[in-house]
């Protein structure tokens, strides 16, 4: 499968799971400081939710470094979640598939982020090696043989 069908799959399915739960939460009975309490799981959903359609919004051929820097905030938001949910899963009445769900959604988000980190660390490696070789060879008449990562060669300016 391809990595952008495994992100909106992956996407899709954490935006269904969070919105989903937003009514449950809101719905319960619960005391005043329950409530509070409670309530701090939607924080973790909004932030979670921008950050899915942050994703969402790279197209098809995301650029790796923004990537990696995304999928990073969403596998943070996902693990602070988790640990938050664990911890207060009996007070505020949490079904566990709930949790299993956010935990396997978090699990294919973190794979998709060692994708993206790792394809940002070779485009970095690339750029480099290609700026050294530049530098290595001679040079065009006219002082300039273009951008060595781009391929762009500048058009000399003035009388020809």
């Amino acid at each position: 499968m391809k990595q952008s069908a495994i992100r909106r799959a992956t996407m899709g399915a954490v935006a269904a799971a969070l919105l989903s739960s937003i009514p449950l939460f809101g719905a319960m009975p619960v005391a005043h400081a329950q409530e509070g309490v409670c309530a701090r799981i939607t924080t973790f959903l909004e932030d979670r939710k921008a950050l899915v359609t942050r994703i969402n919004k790279m197209g098809k051929r995301p650029d790796p470094r923004n990537a990696c820097t995304l999928f990073r905030n969403l596998v943070s938001n996902g693990n602070a979640a988790i640990k938050w949910l664990e911890t207060n899963k009996d007070w505020c009445q949490i079904p566990d598939q709930f949790i299993s769900g956010l935990k396997a959604d978090n699990a294919k988000a973190d794979e998709i982020r060692g994708q993206a980190c790792r394809a940002a660390t070779q485009q970095a490696a690339m750029e480099k090696r290609a700026r050294e070789n530049a530098q290595n060879r001679p040079q065009m008449l006219g002082g300039s043989d273009g951008d060595p990562v781009t391929g762009r060669i500048p058009i000399p300016q003035g009388a020809l």
